[in-house]
Parts: structure tokens; C-alpha cells; sequence
């Protein structure tokens, strides 16, 4: 469920959630993808996906209104096995999940495997502290 309002099952192949304008081009529309998506390397150029679109009004079965951004993949207190793929500016290792998400974790390097507890969850990133490192 996408933030407990939608009354749909979303694929665990979503690679990213965005909103979008349609825009009339005369023989076809066009979905225009936020330049973030793909820099994010959730999307690449030049590839094909297929798209599902969901309206941005209430939710007729609730009369909730649907967010306009994805919620984070990840919430507190959840356990997740991450790799950690890069090192950030302060010196913490940083793993990717979904839609290019990022979780930072302490005290960890490129290349471990790491089980993690979610502590801290923004729009944008999360921290997770290591639980055990797997190399």
C-alpha cells in the first residue's frame, strides 16, 4: 500500500513515483520524467518502461487526498540487508534501494553487506545502523 491509501498492490519492480503534467504533442502526449529520476539511475535514457498512471484527486474509497510525492521506501525501526556502494562526505557508507533511495550507515566501507536498523527516515534519505557486517 502507498502511504495506506491506495487500495492497490504496487510492484516490487516500481522503480520511481513522480508527478507528472500530460501535455498534448498533436499525434501523441507526452509524460515528461524529472531530470532527478534519472539522474538518480532509476530510469536510463533511452530505454522503454512501462507506465501506470494514477490520478492525483481524492481516493473515492477513503475521500483522502493522494500524496503527490512517493513516500520513503523505508520506515523507522525496519530491518533491511543493504551494500553499501559508496562513501559519503563525512565518512559514512551509503547504500542504494529502491528508486535509488538512500540510506546512510556509520561506520561501515564500500563493499560491506550489512544487516541495518532504520533509525532516521527524511523525504529524501534514511539512516540505518548496522546490526552485523557480512562482507
Amino acid at each position: 500500500m502507498y502511504g495506506g491509501l491506495l487500495p492497490l498492490e504496487i510492484s516490487n519492480k516500481l522503480l520511481c513515483l513522480f508527478s507528472a503534467d500530460v501535455s498534448d504533442e498533436g499525434d501523441s502526449y507526452i509524460i515528461e520524467i524529472p531530470r532527478r529520476e534519472v539522474e538518480t539511475g532509476s530510469v536510463r535514457e533511452g530505454e522503454s518502461y512501462r507506465v501506470a498512471l494514477i490520478s492525483t484527486e481524492t481516493d473515492e474509497s477513503t475521500d483522502e487526498e493522494i500524496p503527490d510525492e512517493p513516500q520513503p521506501p523505508v520506515e523507522p525501526g525496519e530491518i533491511r540487508y543493504v551494500e553499501i556502494e559508496d562513501i559519503g562526505k563525512q565518512g559514512d557508507g551509503i547504500a542504494r534501494v529502491e528508486r535509488g533511495y538512500v540510506i546512510i550507515v556509520p561506520d561501515t566501507d564500500i563493499g560491506d553487506r550489512v544487516k541495518v536498523e532504520i533509525t532516521e527516515v527524511k523525504s529524501n534519505f534514511a539512516v540505518g545502523g548496522p546490526l552485523s557486517e557480512t562482507h
